[in-house]
C-alpha cells in the first residue's frame, strides 16, 4: 500500500509540473502573441506608408525648390551683368570727366558731367550706388553738381574709381536669395532621404513582424509539447527584435495622424 502512495504521488508531482505549461495554455499564449503580434505589424506597415508619402512629397518639393533657385541664380547672373556693363560706361564718363578737369576743357566737362547724371539716374541701382558712393540726390540736385562729382571722383577713399565687383560681399548679393533657396530644397532633399531610409527600416520591421506571425501560425501545427515551445520561443524572441528595433526607428515628422 505504501508503495502504491509513493508511485501516485509522484505521479501527481509530475502531473503538476506538466501542468504550469500545458497545451492549453500555449494555445492561449500562441492566441495572444498572434493579435499582438498582428497589430504591430499593421502599425509598422501604416507608419512606413506615412514615410514613403514624405519622402515622395520632399523629394517633389525640393524639386520645385532647385527650379525656383536655378531660375532666381540666373536671373541674378543677367543682373550682375547688366550691372558690370553699367559700371563700365559709367568708369567711361569718369575717365573722360577727369581728363577734361585734368586739361582745362570746360565744354567737355560739363558734357560728360550731364551725361554722367542722366545714365546712373537711368540705370544706376541703390546698391551699387551705395557700393561706389554714389549720391544721386546730391549729384542731381542742380547746385554745384560738377563740383559735387570732382570731389567724389578725386575722393582718397577711391570709392569712385574701384570696382565694385571686387567687392566679394556685394558680387554675392546677387545670389542671396536663390542660394537660401537652394540651401532650402537641400534640406527638404535630405529630410526626403531620412524618410526614404526609415520607411525602408520600417518595411523590414514588417518582415520580422511576418516571420513571427508565421512561426506562431505553426505552433499549433506540432504535435510534441517540447517542439511547441521551442518554435514558441523562437518567434518571441523575433517579435521582441523586431519591436526593439522599431521603437529605434524616428517616427514622421508630419501625415497621417502625426499632422
Amino acid at each position: 500500500m505504501s508503495e502504491e502512495k509513493n508511485v501516485k504521488a509522484e505521479e501527481k508531482k509530475a502531473e503538476g509540473k506538466k501542468s504550469f505549461l500545458d497545451e492549453n495554455k500555449l494555445e492561449i499564449i500562441t492566441v495572444i502573441l498572434l493579435g499582438i503580434t498582428a497589430l504591430l505589424t499593421a502599425w509598422a506597415s501604416y507608419v512606413g506608408s506615412i514615410h514613403g508619402g514624405n519622402q515622395a512629397t520632399n523629394y517633389a518639393t525640393s524639386n520645385n525648390l532647385s527650379s525656383d533657385g536655378n531660375s532666381l541664380y540666373n536671373a541674378a547672373v543677367q543682373s550682375m551683368t547688366q550691372d558690370m556693363d553699367v559700371w563700365n560706361t559709367i568708369m567711361d564718363y569718369e575717365i573722360n570727366i577727369l581728363y577734361a578737369d585734368e586739361t582745362n576743357d570746360s565744354k567737355t566737362l560739363e558734357a560728360y558731367v550731364w551725361k554722367l547724371q542722366w545714365f546712373c539716374q537711368d540705370n544706376l541701382t541703390d546698391e551699387m550706388a551705395a557700393i561706389i558712393g554714389y549720391d544721386q540726390e546730391a549729384f542731381n540736385d542742380g547746385v554745384n553738381d560738377e563740383e559735387d562729382i570732382l570731389a567724389w571722383l578725386y575722393d582718397e577713399s577711391g570709392m569712385a574709381i574701384n570696382s565694385p565687383f571686387a567687392n566679394e560681399e556685394f558680387v554675392q548679393s546677387y545670389f542671396d536669395e536663390a542660394n537660401t533657396k537652394l540651401d532650402e530644397a537641400q534640406l527638404v532633399l535630405e529630410q526626403g532621404q531620412q524618410d526614404n531610409a526609415n520607411g525602408d527600416k520600417f518595411s523590414l520591421v514588417t518582415v520580422l513582424y511576418s516571420v513571427a506571425l508565421f512561426m506562431l501560425g505553426i505552433v499549433g501545427v506540432f504535435k510534441n509539447q517540447t517542439n511547441k515551445k521551442i518554435v514558441l520561443a523562437v518567434s518571441v524572441v523575433c517579435l521582441i527584435i523586431a519591436v526593439i528595433f522599431m521603437v529605434t526607428i524616428p517616427l514622421p515628422t508630419s501625415g497621417g495622424i502625426f499632422g
